[in-house]
């Protein structure tokens, strides 16, 4: 018997969900003239893509895949494509949007009422000869035959479409990469809602890793929606905003409401003597090693929200009402008044994609890049109403000190360690130099001789009398995409990879930090971590997984080059060895000692950059230029107040280059 779907909650808040196999009702029965021979599928499928580019107020686009997130006719054959771009611009009518009525004061009435709703769209197959809609009824016709570019302009009204077909046939590495990402997808109630952490045949114990993650799967998400298949990014957001709202319980204490599992698992478990049922069983931290907090799933869940309505142009999905109360649920955890001094978010140990003690407590880098990115895709996403503007606005504020404060305090090149080296320290007075009373003794050995003459990067953390100078790859990368870093940092940044490439990518592209804990400091700091031993691990391991992210920026800032450069050393070798999750010693030489194979995010994070390289326009949906009015902003009150200058003056010259 086929089981029932329902979520795994206490009976305070059970909440049954089931899905159902349905055209939505987005499609209007005159939009579209089906005749006998149609036939209805779902996911999987694949097809050529095109790009429309929209008016201002229809948030304009790039979409070289269709996705479920919009109602569109297509094919399944590659050599004859059919687009239908007229309901794009129609589909945020039929959103469940955020109303005027919505307040701060009643989130969770919404998000119970309106939250469980979800029903995956059903894509129409079209017959390979068929005819389609002529260009007078869809507004916008095109066929494309034998997977030719074509770039045709001033169509319905001066609407520009680029279909950009394959230029070339998939390697074998990518065809192998494929069947990979595929084989590690989840079912739940018969559709896809994410993909495991890893799927290694010989791996008789494989503790969560055969778990879905909110951070393993974003390049998973990434990968299939660059190949044009959005179901299932679109089924894991609205699944694991379910999950936000269950109750979370550790040893008695519940943290906040807007807290997003770290990951979560399908189960069957029997309901009586002759049914089952599938269950979705959350991780909130209560059952992780160490019990770590997921700090960075929220923000994750958020920045690929942003990239599902960039990539599929389903903007209508930020705009459920449920996905709004969501947004700003996150939201409200990480923008919650403290005792903290500093616009960072102060976070424990583990807290990120390193999740074991490893030093990074306080005010980590990684941290403060996604939260910076979080907070600039919400302000994208967040509808603007009476209920809302004050959230706005205190997302413009922290922005604005956030990057601030990132840019003065934590950047370090030769000039600036130069100026750390020679700080007079016990400063009593709001003038001070030395605001964070560094002693120039902690300036380490290794980054005297390390820091290149052209090149800089941001600190892995800092605090009262305390500076990290360890180099964490994600932290800086992310600086780099949300552009929390000046143009000059950013460029500073890749200067440096390139610079000390050996250190940085070696053998297999890369650290997830720089340098190594060894000896005493990696027996103190670690706890002697078995896991954690010097190069190894997130104690200076090699993980593919970044290479991704790394693509991203060099497209960015224009060095493609070193995105190919890494990305040919990565092909030479994860093929072979069989995807590892990370790679050991100072050069990245050796397969991790503990490492799982067919690890997902490898698999997701190469196909990704492949996939990123050979559509850069494609790429640039994915990242953030400077915004010059968030500069602007200050709410400090010094300049009226007159007691003393207001820092943000001073430093604006370097802001602004």
């Amino acid at each position: 018997m086929r089981p029932s779907c329902r979520f795994f909650l206490s009976k305070k808040n059970r909440v049954f969900f089931k899905l159902h196999h349905s055209l939505t009702s987005n499609l209007s029965g005159n939009q579209f003239n089906f005749d006998k021979n149609k036939q209805f599928l779902t996911y999987p499928f694949r097809i050529l893509g095109s790009r429309t580019i929209f008016n201002e107020a229809q948030k304009s686009f790039c979409a070289p895949y269709i996705s479920f997130g919009q109602s569109r006719l297509i094919t399944r054959d590659f050599r004859r494509v059919s687009v239908v771009a007229s309901v794009a611009s129609q589909v945020r009518k039929f959103s469940t949007s955020v109303e005027t009525r919505v307040n701060d004061n009643n989130f969770e009435r919404i998000y119970v009422q309106n939250g469980i709703g979800i029903k995956p769209l059903v894509v129409e197959r079209i017959d390979k000869d068929e005819n389609v809609l002529g260009d007078e009824e869809s507004g916008i016709g095109m066929l494309v035959d034998d997977c030719e570019s074509v770039n045709r302009e001033n169509l319905d009204g001066g609407q520009e479409v680029e279909i950009v077909s394959p230029k070339r046939e998939e390697s074998e590495i990518e065809k192998e990469a494929w069947k990979l990402l595929n084989d590690a997808v989840v079912m739940y109630c018969g559709s896809p809602v994410g993909t495991v952490a890893a799927n290694d045949p010989g791996d008789k114990m494989p503790l969560n890793y055969d778990q879905v993650f909110i951070r393993d799967f974003v390049p998973s998400a990434l990968a299939f929606l660059l190949r044009g298949e959005g179901e299932i990014v679109k089924n894991f957001l609205l699944h694991t905003l379910q999950l936000q709202s269950w109750e979370k319980t550790v040893d008695c204490y519940s943290p906040g409401q807007g807290l997003m599992p770290a990951s979560f698992k399908v189960r069957t478990v029997p309901i009586d003597d002759c049914k089952f049922e599938e269950v979705l069983d959350p991780d909130f931290g209560e059952s992780a090693i160490g019990r770590v907090a997921p700090v960075d799933s929220g923000l994750w869940w958020i920045i690929l929200l942003r990239a599902y309505g960039k990539l599929t142009g389903d903007y209508a999905l930020q705009e459920r009402v449920d996905v709004q109360t969501g947004i700003k649920l996150i939201l409200n955890l990480c923008l919650t008044d403290g005792f903290d001094m500093f616009p960072s978010l102060l976070v424990t140990d583990g807290s990120c994609m390193i999740d074991r003690r490893m030093g990074i407590h306080g005010h980590p880098l990684e941290i403060q890049a996604l939260f910076y990115s979080a907070l600039r895709c919400s302000r994208e996403m967040i509808v603007v109403n009476d209920g809302s503007k004050n959230l706005v606005r205190a997302i413009n504020n922290r922005l604005s000190a956030l990057s601030f404060h990132i840019r003065e305090y934590y950047w370090v090149d030769m000039n600036k360690i130069n100026e750390i080296y020679r700080y007079k320290t016990e400063e009593y007075s709001t003038e001070a130099t030395n605001k964070f009373n560094i002693y120039p003794e902690q300036i380490p050995s290794w980054l005297m001789d390390w820091i290149p003459e052209e090149g800089g990067y941001l600190i892995g953390n800092l605090q009262p009398a305390h500076m990290d100078f360890r180099f964490f790859t994600l932290g800086n990368l992310w600086s780099v995409l949300s552009s929390l870093g000046t143009p000059k940092h950013n460029e500073a940044i890749l200067n440096l990879i390139e610079a000390k490439w050996d250190d940085l990518v070696g053998n297999m592209p890369l650290k997830i930090c720089y340098p190594a804990l060894e000896h005493e400091d990696w027996r103190i700091i670690t706890g002697s971590d078995p896991k954690n031993t010097p190069w190894s691990y997130h104690n200076g391991g090699s993980w593919p997984t970044l290479l991704w992210q790394f693509t991203l920026a060099c497209i960015k800032m224009n060095r493609v080059e070193l995105a190919q450069k890494a990305i040919a050393l990565a092909e030479k070798r994860l093929q072979v060895d069989h995807w590892p999750e990370y790679y050991d010693t100072r050069h990245g030489k050796f397969i991790g000692k503990q490492s799982r194979l067919y690890q997902t995010w490898t698999v997701a994070g190469f196909l990704t950059s492949k996939t990123l390289l050979e559509n850069p326009h494609r790429a640039s949906l994915l990242f953030w230029d400077e915004d010059y009015e968030l500069l602007e902003i200050c709410v400090c009150g010094l300049n009226t107040s007159g007691r003393k200058r207001c820092s943000r003056g001073a430093a604006k010259s370097q802001i602004l280059v």
